[in-house]
């Protein structure tokens, strides 16, 4: 089968910028990387989106824009259509001429059980401004086939798991572990669908906390919690939330767990604690799975803090499995949910299912996505 030639954009829970990778594929199992690069936003645009979500609070139906969310999904795109420029000024002369750009946009409201799901981002006006065809809105047609609209990258989980190298490739049931504002997982066996949910709160308490609380807006390093201790109750409170008893498939709005319970904490001891709570919620995820994983791969910005993943090495490996970042596979953690996107718009383009009754709840596998051209 022909392969196609994609650019995948991202800009996730975390609301820190743009993500682009690009990549070949045929939408199954040829994979062939191409660059990647990230584009920040600065502090006030991003306050700009925080303070959206409020806003998208009121959306009853997924095209309404109340507010200023018009005029900041346009400014939304065009800084997307303005990274696109820049990165592929830089590609080298193998990459030039994509054929698709997938676009994500970005999530300001995720209400599964409303059948309501709004990214922010306007396919067309990216299409015009790069002069490349964009696929984009591709959570829309799974929850018209009964989905949560959500995880999506699953699809492309699967595939990089088909793809890793030895000793890891032997080693199933492996699951991805994508920790970005809210974590997921995507297990995946040696034959079969994968199965795939939201786990609970990723990086998103952490951000707040620590925004709110040290007047930064993350916690790099985990530099903040290495001086704090795990409040041990603090973190059995989180994990007594009704989410968790929840089988998948499942998924969940940033908004829906808060620092409430956290209230009162001293700033380390926060950030150490909140990371405890992102550890924990996806070591519980296991309850929910076919059979306990042999490999745990981790993804996204996470995979940074090395608090969050010193709790899940230190949980996995008391059950038997081992935890490795996804460079530690030869995998390009900063650019996973990026090159997902380029292969789920490969994927679009051809008809191929994006979501699964184990990855989303849908009825049966469905495709999804608008492409629009120039």
């Amino acid at each position: 089968m022909a392969l196609l030639t994609a650019i995948g954009l991202m800009s996730g829970t975390s609301m820190d910028g743009i993500d682009l990778a690009i990549l070949r594929s045929d939408g199954a199992n040829s994979l062939e990387f191409g660059p990647s690069m990230a584009v920040a936003y600065d502090a006030a645009f991003r306050r700009r989106i925080e303070a959206s979500l409020e806003t998208a609070k009121a959306i009853v139906r997924r095209e309404e824009r109340p507010g200023d969310l018009a005029g900041l999904e346009r400014e939304i795109t065009l800084r997307h259509a303005a990274a696109v420029r820049d990165f592929v000024e830089g590609l080298p002369a193998e990459w030039q001429n994509p054929a698709l750009i997938g676009f994500h946009g970005q999530t300001v409201l995720h209400r599964p059980h409303l059948g309501v799901t709004v990214q922010l981002g306007d396919g067309a006006l990216l299409a015009r401004e790069t002069g490349i065809p964009v696929v984009y809105d591709m959570r829309a047609n799974d929850m018209a086939h009964g989905g949560q609209g959500a995880p999506l990258v699953p699809a492309y989980h699967a595939a990089l798991a088909r793809s890793l190298p030895q000793p890891f490739a032997a080693m199933k049931p492996a699951v991805f572990v994508n920790i970005g504002g809210i974590s997921n997982i995507t297990y995946v066996a040696a034959a079969g669908d994968p199965v795939a949910f939201d786990t609970g709160p990723g990086n998103t308490l952490i951000d707040q906390w620590v925004s709110r609380e040290g007047g930064v807006p993350y916690d790099a390093g985990g530099a903040i919690a290495s001086e704090g201790s795990v409040v041990t109750d603090v973190v059995v409170r989180y994990l007594d939330n009704p989410f968790f008893e929840k089988t998948g498939p499942k998924s969940l709005d940033r908004n829906d767990f808060t620092l409430a319970l956290a209230e009162g904490l001293e700033l380390s001891d926060g950030a150490r604690t909140l990371a405890s709570v992102s550890a924990e919620a996806i070591l519980k995820s296991v309850e929910h799975l076919p059979e306990p994983p042999k490999l745990w791969i981790v993804c996204g910005g996470g995979r940074k803090n090395p608090h969050i993943v010193g709790d899940l090495k230190a949980g996995a490996e008391r059950a038997g499995a081992q935890v490795i970042v996804a460079e530690d596979a030869g995998l390009n953690g900063d650019a996973t949910e990026a090159e997902a996107w380029a292969y789920l718009a490969v994927r679009s383009a051809l008809g191929l299912p994006l979501t699964f009754p184990t990855t989303t709840g849908c009825h049966e596998p469905a495709t999804g996505g608008l492409r629009i051209e120039p």
